[in-house]
């Protein structure tokens, strides 16, 4: 209940009542609840975020040092593998005399004798690392302890906190402020259990938190223990915070309703522009409210139902445009559809209808070479009207994105070969297949990769010039093959080329065709291509004046 409570929005007598309670209740309630509550909190809070951010500031020591010593040693393992055995007692004497970190650095021959010597040197509070060296055996170093502790404490010269870093066995390594009873209780303290790599808050006393970091990367455990002085400090501080937060509070009374009485004016101004301007024929006016806590709910209501009304008459508008586009679109396509099928059907109907009279008439006797040149001439039209019917039939498959592939291997020669073979070649122009049988597969559907061949070999006879070639020519890679597909033509601008893959787009797209053709062969391979996962480009330059590249998956 209340959850909705806080998501309606709230009316005028409603939003009256909150803003009196906001401004002089709840800030009077709430000054009340600060003195007697705040102080405390607000110092539990700060003493622990700060133990926190200690633990994690001695960590990042702990890391940086770690690492400025594994370097120093990975550097000392790597210069013993050049220096025979009898030098590396003296090697070693010269690296101590010039480090400010190392105290002792020795070599020994196994790893068990290297932990041996660190569990003896735990009990001093000797701090050793060791690797093994490229012969088998243990390179080992120990710290200076009050180098350990410059490093890891130079930051906290000023704190006042009790800082321990101890060691796997809750040895103690290095230590700021240190007490003895202070550091086995915070050892008692600690969980059987600890969390890895993050700064935790553990102990009985809430105002004097402890913090422990164990560390993954190093055997080591930081704990950070705040003190008396310190809480009774913070107190203090906090406590004039308090006094301060009890003026802000009479503040905001006077804040709080002088807010909303000025936000409340500017959104009924808003009410009023946009109601003057409807009456004045502006039907696209919207009202823009300075909508928060103080806004009230019938305003809202209004205004949004308002913008709402003139957001479906804006839809209504665009969503007219639309279909008056789309209707010119249609109509220009049924016309161009029209023109089409009547200009393209018109031949090849016309020569079948002729030559079948011609066969069919009793009155004259036809030899056996006229009957068969003429139905060479009727099959040749009927196979020209079946590709017009499948150029047709594929576009509102293409268009719908339902075009339906079987992508198979194909033999690149095979496929080329016959598409050359069923392309009816009766002019002076050359096809030059120069694609060799040389084993190229490509993946593709093949009736479909047939079609595009096809077309773009038509396509080239129909527009290079007279007593020209057409040449087939391919381009291999790693993974792709690309067919290309030159004629002979003027130079084509990039604009022009853009163009040509549209529906009804020619060459020669004028009143007066000079060629055959209806428009869609670019548009169905360019479909076709893209549904056998390749693609298409069109080039034009001064050798091809026309080039169709395109490129597919090789198998």
């Amino acid at each position: 209940m209340i959850k909705k409570l806080k998501l309606r929005k709230l009316k005028i007598a409603e939003q009256i009542i909150l803003v009196l309670f906001i401004a002089v209740i709840a800030p009077m309630t709430i000054s009340a609840i600060i003195v007697n509550n705040v102080n405390q909190h607000a110092v539990r809070a700060q003493l622990q975020n700060t133990a926190l951010l200690i633990a994690n500031m001695i960590s990042d020591e702990i890391d940086f040092f770690d690492s400025t010593v594994n370097g120093e040693l990975n550097q000392l393992n790597t210069q013993l593998k050049y220096l025979p055995r009898y030098k590396e007692e003296a090697f070693l004497n010269d690296v101590l005399k010039q480090s400010t970190l190392f105290e002792e650095a020795f070599i020994v021959s196994s790893k068990e004798d290297f932990d041996k010597i660190d569990k003896e040197n735990l009990t001093k509070h000797i701090i050793t690392i060791g690797l093994p060296t490229y012969d088998g055996r243990y390179l080992g170093v120990t710290f200076k302890v009050d180098q350990v502790k410059s490093n890891l404490f130079r930051s906290m010269e000023e704190e006042r906190r009790q800082i321990y870093v101890i060691g796997k066995d809750n040895e103690l390594i290095a230590s700021h402020n240190y007490t003895q009873d202070v550091f086995t209780k915070s050892i008692k303290l600690l969980p059987k259990k600890l969390k890895v790599d993050e700064a935790v808050i553990y102990g009985d006393i809430k105002n004097q938190p402890l913090a422990y970091l164990k560390k993954s990367n190093v055997d080591a455990t930081i704990i950070v223990n705040t003190t008396q002085g310190i809480t009774r400090e913070h107190i203090s501080y906090n406590r004039d915070k308090i006094i301060l937060t009890l003026i802000i509070s009479a503040l905001t009374i006077f804040f709080v309703i002088g807010l909303y009485t000025y936000y409340l004016y500017i959104n009924i101004r808003q009410l009023f522009k946009a109601i003057i301007a409807i009456s004045k024929g502006n039907y696209e006016r919207k009202i823009r409210l300075l909508t928060n806590i103080f806004t009230p709910y019938e305003i809202i209501f209004l205004a949004y139902e308002f913008n709402r009304m003139v957001r479906q008459i804006q839809k209504s508008h665009q969503q007219l445009k639309k279909k008056n586009k789309m209707l010119k679109q249609l109509n220009e396509f049924r016309s161009s559809m029209i023109d089409t099928v009547s200009h393209e059907f018109r031949t090849p109907l016309t020569s079948i209808q002729g030559y079948t009279s011609r066969l069919l008439r009793q009155d004259i006797e036809i030899d056996e070479e006229t009957k068969q040149k003429s139905l060479h001439i009727i099959k040749k039209q009927a196979e020209r009207l079946k590709r017009l019917v499948e150029d047709l039939l594929v576009i509102p498959e293409i268009e719908g994105l339902r075009l339906n592939v079987n992508l198979d291997e194909n033999d690149l020669y095979s496929v080329v070969e016959n598409a050359i073979s069923l392309v009816k070649n009766d002019s002076s122009k050359i096809i030059v297949n120069n694609v060799q049988n040389d084993g190229t597969f490509v993946l593709a559907d093949p009736d479909r990769l047939e079609q595009v061949f096809v077309n773009l070999i038509e396509n080239g006879l129909k527009y290079a010039p007279d007593n020209s070639e057409i040449h087939i020519d391919v381009e291999k890679t790693d993974d792709n093959v690309s067919i290309l597909f030159k004629n002979k033509y003027e130079v084509l601008s990039k604009d022009t080329l853009n163009t040509l893959f549209g529906k009804f787009t020619r060459l020669d797209n004028t009143t007066t065709r000079t060629t055959r053709g209806t428009g869609l062969g670019l548009f169905i391979v360019k479909g076709l291509v893209e549904a056998m996962n390749g693609s298409i480009k069109l080039y034009s330059n001064e050798e091809w004046g026309f080039v169709a590249k395109v490129t597919l998956a090789k198998f």
